[in-house]
């Protein structure tokens, strides 16, 4: 019996067709439901992201703000360079022909280009910071297969004067050191950013150009800083170091009224030009250590010492105090320098104990102080604070705790020689600037602005306001004090014939990183001119003279005449007396 084969039930043709035209009836709704999602509920998100993908913000590469000195003189600026980079395989003539070509261009033999290139088709780098000179030249062969890639680089007309000042950039360029550092939001030059709307194949539809994308910008960064002076401080106190084979040295001017720097040298220097030819043991050059590193400052603030007795009414001008030579406070022997030599100076009043420098004397002077009285002194004058400035970071001057200073005589004792607390070099120069200007506090700085091409200041930096710490009577009794050091004193080597110059001389240990002290010494002399009307003050500090006979007297007061007699040519000042 043969059985059929089932055979499923076939549908009917008008099912057939209803079911067809169901699929495309959910199709199109299905179609009409994404396009409402698409068109209505997710417009605003996917307009914003196709103009995302189409729009493009370029920023120009704008040149830094030039830095220049007080006169005008440029001490930063940016250059425009290229870089070249090569195609071989866009060459529409052999190799050797187009390294021919470019040969004297770039000052290289045509076989080491072609060596350079070697087998490689595209993207070598032939030449970097090619000049625009040359790179005008190269655009002028015509060549297919050449790229130049323009670029800024900072230049440095000055070298290494000015250079602990001014800082560097580096190739990324940011600034790394100095007022590059310091005051890079001032030399940049703000550019609104290009827009340009571009298709899938990147090919440009259209550019929003912002208002002033194309202004000129002629502002300059200027300082107060005055390259003549910088140069010859420089110089003075370079042979100076050498003479006396130092470690390092400093030399700050300051102008006492307003807190401006003239000059601020610190020695060895560097090329910011070549700043990566310095090996990194001597990466210590880039840091400007009159502005960082603590020092005690010695016999130099023994001034400031007698400015606060004077000023507390403790003690007068003319206070005589009995100067044995050599005392002992809290189990420890204190003497004068040349006690050895000399013995002690017996009855003497304060002057004269600036002019002997007498160690002794000032500790009788400030232990009429009650020590509390003397500590809250010190940190009214910013000991263990924070030294407001626009140069790099400031180091805090150091000071011993409270308890420590109070309840250990000996603290007192050696602080009224300036050993056992420490401060920068620009600490104290300002603190010599408050003794010049009437007893003020002023902001040491050494940016005066943006100044437009003319020399017009367009936008002056905000300062903070001098602090008064002394009255003018007790400065103007320390600052004729002053004048006896060099006129009858220790700081005889910085006299000028004809002017009025005061001054103090510091020949200091050197304390050690963990404590005591170690060998070696820093010598100093910081001076206030001109008597009769101070303005200026001028320090000099050398870090370690080897050399026989190495006193503030022989080392750094030399260096402190010499500048001083390059002011007074450059600043056109009289004699006070024939």
């Amino acid at each position: 019996m043969v059985v059929p084969f089932p055979v499923g039930r076939r549908l009917r043709p008008t099912k057939r067709l209803d079911l067809v035209w169901l699929i495309f009836l959910v199709g199109i709704v299905a179609l009409a439901g994404r396009l409402f999602v698409l068109q209505v509920l997710e417009r605003d998100e996917l307009r914003a992201r196709a103009e995302a993908q189409q729009a493009r913000r370029l920023t120009a590469v704008t040149p830094r703000r030039p830095i220049v000195d007080r006169r005008g003189e440029v001490l930063a600026v940016d250059q425009p360079v290229a870089d070249l980079y090569v195609h071989p395989v866009q060459f529409q003539e052999p190799a050797a022909r187009v390294a021919e070509k470019l040969s004297p261009l770039l000052g290289r033999p045509a076989p080491a280009l072609v060596a350079q290139w070697g087998d490689q088709p595209t993207g070598i780098r032939a030449a970097e910071d090619v000049p625009e000179s040359v790179a005008r030249q190269i655009r002028a062969l015509n060549l297919n297969g050449l790229e130049l890639s323009p670029h800024y680089i900072r230049l440095y007309p000055q070298g290494r004067v000015g250079a602990e000042i001014v800082g560097f950039v580096n190739r990324d360029r940011q600034g790394q050191a100095g007022v590059e550092q310091t005051q890079a939001p001032q030399l940049k030059v703000p550019r609104p950013a290009v827009l340009i709307r571009q298709d899938a194949q990147a090919a440009p539809l259209s550019y929003d150009l912002p208002v002033g994308l194309l202004e000129q910008d002629e502002t300059r960064l200027q300082l107060t800083l005055d390259l003549r002076l910088q140069r010859e401080a420089q110089e003075a106190l370079s042979q100076a170091l050498g003479k006396f084979q130092a470690k390092r040295g400093a030399v700050l001017v300051m102008d006492a009224q307003d807190g401006s720097l003239l000059a601020l040298v610190s020695e060895p220097a560097f090329d910011p030009n070549q700043f990566f030819k310095y090996p990194k043991e001597e990466h210590a050059r880039f840091k400007n250590w009159a502005v960082l590193d603590l020092y005690e400052p010695g016999s130099t603030f023994k001034p400031i010492n007698v400015a606060i007795a004077l000023e507390t009414g403790r003690v007068q001008a003319n206070t005589v105090f009995y100067d044995e030579g050599r005392i002992t406070v809290g189990g420890w022997p204190i003497q004068n320098f040349d006690f050895s030599t000399a013995g002690g100076n017996g009855s003497i009043d304060v002057t004269r104990i600036l002019e002997r420098s007498s160690n002794v004397g000032m500790v009788h002077i400030m232990d009429r102080l009650p020590r509390k009285l003397y500590y809250e002194w010190l940190q009214r004058l910013g000991f263990g604070q924070n030294l407001e400035t626009d140069l790099s970071p400031v180091s805090p001057t150091s000071l011993k705790s409270p308890g420590e200073f109070i309840n250990y005589p000996i603290e007192a004792a050696t602080a009224s020689f300036g050993q056992g607390l420490s401060l920068t070099p620009l600490k104290l120069v300002q603190l010599y600037a408050a003794l010049a200007n009437g007893g003020r506090l002023v902001y040491p700085h050494v940016v005066r602005g943006l100044v437009d091409f003319d020399g017009n200041l367009v936008k002056p930096p905000a300062r903070p306001a001098p602090v008064a710490v002394f009255s003018p009577q007790t400065s103007r009794t320390v600052v004729d004090m002053l004048e006896k050091v060099v006129t009858q004193g220790t700081g005889k080597p910085a006299r000028i014939p004809g002017y009025r110059v005061g001054g103090k001389t510091g020949t200091a240990q050197k304390a050690g990183a963990t404590g005591g002290y170690i060998q070696g010494k820093i010598t100093s002399f910081v001076a206030v001119f001109p008597i009769e009307k101070p303005r200026y003050v001028v320090l000099a500090v050398a870090d370690e003279p080897q050399a026989g006979n190495a006193f503030g007297s022989t080392v750094t007061a030399p260096v402190v005449k010499t500048v001083l007699e390059a002011l007074i040519a450059l600043e056109q000042i009289p004699p006070a007396q024939p």
